[in-house]
């Protein structure tokens, strides 16, 4: 089992425009609605991918009620800590005209330190089921950085494998805790080492500098270039063909997904790259976020090159 972890879980709703103009009316093509934050993000695309996931984290008032409900009909297990507030929403607007997303992300409820110990205890009793832990995006008003030092140290103690994908001062009091895995982008590798990584090679170096302090896996976005990745086994470069993106936001929460299922199934690196380029790429072609086809994913795969760069 996978258990995901989404502190900050939301109603995430897209809205189709025609060209946006700011400071005028737009009128909507289409909108959808559906269960967001970028735990919940790597949920869908597992399930979908075959595996068994439990999402937890925070959900409050009718939208926390939505989100259970519309998990449930993907295949997801929730296992949520209510609290009295509403969750959040958040708004995707992507501009069929000009090919452009923006977003509004609102801030979501407070968590004061007493709701956060009673979630830590229900959060160890799922970690104990769980054979992969992944924890991802921010985290609600109220929590600090070691709120996920904190969760990382618990699923490292239970002996799980624990995936940690955040940003700013969260990742960088998390990996303190060692955890399994982080999949930084190229700002978050600077940040982390305080290195320039403008070329390749001292993307690398830096990668293989987090490496030696305890993190076991890390994969660096590149974009549409790829990734690659640094790990006990050696150093992996994916390249993924060129294609016509519908909507890429998630893209790297499906990225996760891959990782997860990969490493509660214990398969290759190369195996786990590949099948987690994949599905990332797939995700890519659907404007659902956090969604892709079986057979797009499928198509991809072979078209994906792995190649072993060092180590």
């Amino acid at each position: 089992m996978i258990l995901t972890v989404t502190l900050n879980a939301a109603i995430d709703k897209r809205y189709v425009v025609e060209g946006f103009s700011q400071g005028e009316v737009n009128r909507v093509k289409s909108c959808s609605y559906t269960p967001g934050g970028k735990g919940l993000n790597v949920s869908k695309p597992a399930v979908i991918a075959g595996g068994s996931v439990v999402a937890t984290g925070f959900v409050g008032g009718h939208a926390g009620n939505y989100i259970e409900e519309a998990l449930s009909t993907f295949g997801i297990t929730s296992a949520f800590y209510h609290l009295k507030g509403e969750s959040r929403s958040c708004i995707n607007i992507w501009d069929e005209k000009n090919r452009i997303q923006t977003e509004f992300l609102e801030p979501g409820f407070e968590v004061g330190e007493e709701d956060f110990l009673s979630f830590l205890e229900h959060y160890k009793q799922l970690a104990n089921e769980a054979e992969v832990i992944a924890i991802s995006g921010s985290v609600p008003r109220g929590l600090d950085g070691t709120a996920y030092q904190r969760m990382v140290k618990i699923g490292k103690e239970a002996g799980k494998k624990v995936i940690l994908d955040t940003s700013g001062n969260l990742l960088k009091m998390g990996i303190e805790a060692a955890p399994s895995m982080i999949k930084p982008n190229l700002d978050e590798i600077r940040m982390l080492t305080g290195k320039s990584c403008d070329s390749l090679e001292e993307m690398i170096e830096a990668a293989e500098d987090i490496h030696k302090r305890g993190v076991e896996i890390v994969a660096v976005s590149l974009g549409s270039e790829g990734s690659f990745v640094v790990c006990s086994s050696g150093i992996y470069r994916a390249r993924v063909p060129k294609i016509d993106a519908v909507n890429t936001v998630g893209c790297g929460d499906s990225m996760i997904a891959g990782f997860a299922l990969g490493l509660s199934r214990q398969l290759p690196m190369e195996e786990i790259l590949r099948n987690a380029s994949a599905v990332s790429a797939a995700s890519a072609l659907r404007e659902e976020t956090g969604f892709f086809l079986m057979e797009d994913m499928q198509r991809l795969q072979p078209q994906i090159e792995i190649t072993r760069i060092g180590g």
